[in-house]
């Protein structure tokens, strides 16, 4: 026999709210993976950043003379050409 009206309106809400269940799902284990994601790559940027310091540290230990000097040079070398580029305007 036939369905009636509110039999099928029963219907189109139930399959509607598993829809909606399943959406929602989805979209909290999308974030759920995004945030693990980003704690990866924000925990390596740290670990990255940590070694460049570290290395730094040990490489300026290691020739404190030629760093000072590789230092003078980059600064002197800088403020020749923002006063070359201020000169010019």
């Amino acid at each position: 026999m036939s369905q009636t009206v509110a039999e099928r309106a029963t219907e189109h809400v139930s399959e509607s709210a598993r829809q909606a269940s399943c959406a929602t799902s989805a979209i909290a284990d999308a974030l759920e993976d995004g945030v693990r994601v980003v704690r990866r790559a924000a925990k390596q940027g740290g670990d990255a950043a940590e070694e460049i310091l570290n290395d730094t540290t040990e490489r300026i230990q290691r020739n404190p003379v030629l760093t000072v000097a590789t230092s003078f040079a980059v600064g002197i070398t800088a403020g020749t050409l923002i006063g070359w580029m201020l000169r010019r305007r």
